[in-house]
C-alpha cells in the first residue's frame, strides 16, 4: 500500500471535483481499487503502487488542462481518464502552445497576434526592461499583462505589480466619492479588464487579497524595492521625467519591467513634460533594455480604429507642414527689414 497526496492549488477545486463532486465520482469509478479522498485543495490516493502511479499520471493531465483552459466538461474528464493520454490531450489542447501566452477562463487563449506584438514578447524574454511605444489599440498593455500572468503561473516571479499615473484624460473628474481605493480604481480599470480575461474571478480575487497581484498608482512606487516580480508601467507618456526615473530605479533582483505608452496621447498639464520620449531615447542602447515600436498595423480593436489613427496622423502631418510654412514665411518677411535697418545705421555713422 502507498499513499500519495496531489495538490490542486493551481486550479479551481470546483472545476476539478465538479458540481456535487460529479467529476470526483467519475474518478473513483475509474479507479475502484484505490481509496480517493479530497481535503480542500488536496487529493489523497491510497492503494497499490501501480494503481496510484496510473491514477496520478491521469490526474496530472487533468490539472495541466485545467491550468491552461480553466474549465473542463465531465465528458472530457471521463475521456482523459479512459483514453490514451497524449492522443486525448492533443485533441483538446492548442496545437501550437508556444504561441499562447496564457489560457484564460472558459478556454480563452491569449496570444501575440501581430508581428510587433511577437517582437515585444521576444524582447521581454531577452531583456529585463522593455519600452513598448505605440498608438491606442495595438495591444501593448494586454500583451504585457499576459506575459506577467504567464510568468506568475510558471513561478518565474512571485508577484505582479501593475501601475499607471493617475492622470485625467483631458477632463476634470472633480470630487470622487469613496475611500482611497474607490477614488483611484477608475484610473486603473483597463488593467483590471485585462486581468479579468486571463484569470478566473475567484483566483483573481485571491491574488488581489494576498497582494500577489498589486495594482496601484505610480506615486505609490516611491521608496520601494521591487524584487521577484513582473512590473508593468502603463500609460507612461503621462509620467514626468522625475517619475519615470523614480520608477526605473525601483526595480530589484529577479524582476522584469515593461513600460508602455503612446507619445501622441499625453494628458499632462501644459507646464509639465512627458518623460517617456527622453527615457526611451537615452536608455535605448543599454544592454538589457529593449525598445519596441508598434504602429497602426498592430491595431487589434475595431477595424475603424486603424482608419481613425491614419486620419489623425495625416491631419497632424498636414498641420505640421502648415506651421513650418508659416514660420518660413515670417522669417522671409522680416529678413529684408532687418537688413534695411542695418544699412540705415551704417549711413548715419
Amino acid at each position: 500500500m502507498r499513499d500519495t497526496i496531489i495538490n490542486l492549488e493551481t486550479v479551481n477545486p470546483i472545476e476539478f471535483f465538479g458540481v456535487n463532486n460529479g467529476k470526483l465520482d467519475i474518478l473513483k469509478k475509474k479507479f475502484p481499487l484505490l481509496k480517493i479522498l479530497s481535503r480542500g485543495t488536496q487529493l489523497k490516493l491510497s492503494g497499490a503502487p501501480e494503481q496510484v502511479d496510473g491514477a496520478k499520471e491521469k490526474i496530472e493531465l487533468l490539472i495541466q488542462y485545467l491550468e491552461r483552459n480553466g474549465h473542463m466538461s465531465e465528458n472530457y474528464f471521463e475521456q482523459v481518464l479512459g483514453g490514451d493520454d497524449a492522443e486525448t490531450v492533443d485533441n483538446f489542447v492548442e496545437r501550437n502552445p508556444n504561441d499562447v501566452l496564457v489560457f484564460g477562463p472558459n478556454g480563452k487563449t491569449v496570444r501575440a497576434r501581430t508581428a510587433n506584438q511577437k517582437r515585444l514578447v521576444t524582447a521581454a524574454e531577452k531583456n529585463d526592461i522593455v519600452f513598448a511605444i505605440g498608438p491606442a489599440g495595438t495591444g501593448k498593455t494586454y500583451t504585457a499583462v499576459a506575459m506577467a500572468v504567464r510568468a506568475l503561473k510558471n513561478k518565474v516571479v512571485k508577484k505582479i505589480i501593475l501601475t499607471r499615473p493617475a492622470v485625467e484624460a483631458g477632463e476634470s473628474l472633480g470630487f470622487l466619492p469613496g475611500d482611497l481605493k474607490e477614488k483611484i480604481d477608475p484610473y486603473l480599470r483597463p488593467l483590471y479588464d485585462a486581468l479579468d480575461d486571463m484569470i478566473p474571478a475567484d483566483k483573481l480575487g485571491y491574488y488581489m487579497s494576498t497582494r500577489t497581484i498589486e495594482i496601484a498608482p505610480l506615486a505609490y512606487m516611491r521608496g520601494r524595492t521591487l524584487d521577484n516580480c513582473f512590473i508593468i508601467l502603463d500609460e507612461a507618456q503621462n509620467a514626468t521625467d522625475l517619475q519615470l526615473k523614480m520608477f526605473l530605479t525601483r526595480i530589484g533582483g529577479n524582476a522584469k519591467a515593461i513600460i508602455t505608452g503612446d507619445l501622441t496621447q499625453v494628458d499632462l498639464p501644459r507646464n509639465q513634460r512627458s518623460g517617456l520620449a527622453k527615457a526611451s531615447k537615452i536608455l535605448r542602447n543599454i544592454d538589457g533594455i529593449g525598445y519596441i515600436e508598434l504602429d497602426e498595423e498592430d491595431v487589434v480593436r475595431h477595424r475603424l480604429v486603424k482608419a481613425i489613427l491614419k486620419a489623425y496622423d495625416k491631419e497632424g502631418q498636414r498641420e505640421m507642414e502648415e506651421e513650418e510654412a508659416e514660420r518660413a514665411e515670417r522669417r522671409q518677411r522680416f529678413a529684408p527689414r532687418r537688413s534695411d535697418e542695418g544699412s540705415q545705421g551704417q549711413q548715419s555713422q
